[in-house]
């Protein structure tokens, strides 16, 4: 019996309105900051060092290096080769990372009604995140935005527990959190690598949510479950 179901984020609870559209709100942020600063910078140029960064960030995340959103910040205004005033710099990195604060992300379909059936059912809900960029506080102000915050018993969140999924520390944290056994709790996640082999290794029922995202980048491992919507959940969790 599911006594436990624990959610990633992006692309399974919440989705951006369009792809790329924090990045386009850091890099206006960036723009208007450094110009005023007088280290006006060509677009091209600005999103060539974003782009380093995000190649250097998906490096470290596959490895399973934990690096913060400020630490990304202070490494492409290195890249831009500018030797700002601090100033300057600590309104860079802030601009960073509030760029999601008013970003335009959506609850994928039927989440309420999913969480309000785990609910009904006695099931603890919490969340198992790789933040990103974007810091935890943030993401969970989204979920709160959309009245289903109070929804969720606990959180792990990347940035707050020091690691990524697939690292067994992660679940670990969640699973305590929730005072949940491992073979009685069930992971949603969009992706093979991080959700799917992260809930595997520690015994945990895999589902995959495919309804934004269909994970195709490795053919393997495949999740126990695989649903396109998560109306479907209660029922393949065998709670309806």
């Amino acid at each position: 019996m599911i006594e436990a179901v624990t959610f990633d984020f992006w692309n399974t609870l919440c989705f951006e309105g369009s792809v790329g559209h924090i990045r386009g709100r850091r890099l206006d942020a960036w723009s208007g900051l450094l110009e005023e600063a007088g280290y006006a910078t060509e677009r091209d140029v600005l999103e060539k060092a974003f782009d380093k960064s995000w190649e250097r960030f998906v490096a470290r995340w596959t490895a399973g290096d934990h690096v913060a959103f400020a630490e990304a910040a202070e490494e492409i205004v290195t890249d831009l080769g500018y030797d700002v005033p601090a100033d300057v710099r600590t309104a860079l990195v802030e601009a960073f990372g509030r760029a999601g604060d008013d970003a335009e992300l959506h609850l994928t379909p039927n989440v309420p009604q999913t969480l309000a059936a785990l609910k009904e059912a006695g099931v603890r809900i919490g969340i198992v995140c790789d933040v990103g960029m974007t810091p935890s506080t943030t993401l969970r102000a989204h979920l709160d935005r959309h009245g289903v915050l109070a929804s969720f018993d606990h959180w792990s969140f990347s940035d707050e527990v020091g690691c990524y999924k697939p690292d067994a520390r992660i679940f670990t944290h969640a699973l305590a959190g929730l005072g949940a056994r491992p073979e009685a709790t069930a992971h949603v996640g969009d992706l093979r690598r991080t959700d799917v082999a992260g809930a595997l290794a520690m015994g945990m029922t895999a589902v995959r949510y495919t309804g934004v995202y269909d994970d195709d980048s490795q053919p393997e491992p495949e999740a126990h479950h695989v649903v396109g919507d998560h109306a479907d959940l209660p029922g393949v969790l065998g709670l309806a």
